[in-house]
């Protein structure tokens, strides 16, 4: 399973193309919300990719959470599900795509916990100078991951 990382713009790019067909793509996109303009929507892989997750989850660090009115468990709250597709889709022998804005902090960070978790190579996100990974936004897939994990080996040990 290859795990890549791309901004909306280079994702642009690869949609002209047939290069995602074997592809999960995760897209991170900004919510709306009352306090900033409308959000650019989401990319449309319709017919492009093998599947999609949209998270649409605003880049913003722990410190912050309490000023929009969120915590560390009403954050990111599609973590569980998306970690569930991230399986699935390396069940199915399929590439992961994390997409966001520019490329460098949500799907930077999604990408890490999924090379952290299946791999231990994580760690080579936060090397390299190119990325900046949301920090929450790691913690709370490595979280689900974690989880979906330890719930795949207790239902598998039942059978």
């Amino acid at each position: 399973m290859n795990v890549t990382i791309c901004s909306r713009k280079a994702a642009e790019e690869l949609l002209r193309t047939d290069a995602l067909s074997h592809t999960a793509v995760i897209s991170f996109c900004d919510p709306p919300s009352t306090d900033r303009p409308a959000p650019t929507p989401p990319l449309d892989y319709t017919g492009a990719a093998a599947r999609v997750f949209t998270v649409a989850v605003r880049d913003l660090d722990l410190s912050v959470l309490p000023d929009v009115g969120l915590t560390y468990d009403t954050y990111l709250l599609e973590a569980d599900a998306l970690a569930a597709f991230i399986y699935q889709a390396r069940a199915d022998g399929l590439d992961i795509l994390c997409q966001c804005e520019y490329g460098q902090s949500r799907s930077a960070a999604c990408a890490a916990a999924i090379l952290e978790h299946f791999d231990s190579t994580g760690i080579s996100i936060f090397a390299d100078y190119r990325y900046y990974p949301n920090q929450v936004v790691y913690h709370k897939i490595m979280d689900a991951l974690t989880r979906h994990g330890l719930n795949e080996q207790h239902h598998a040990k039942k059978l």
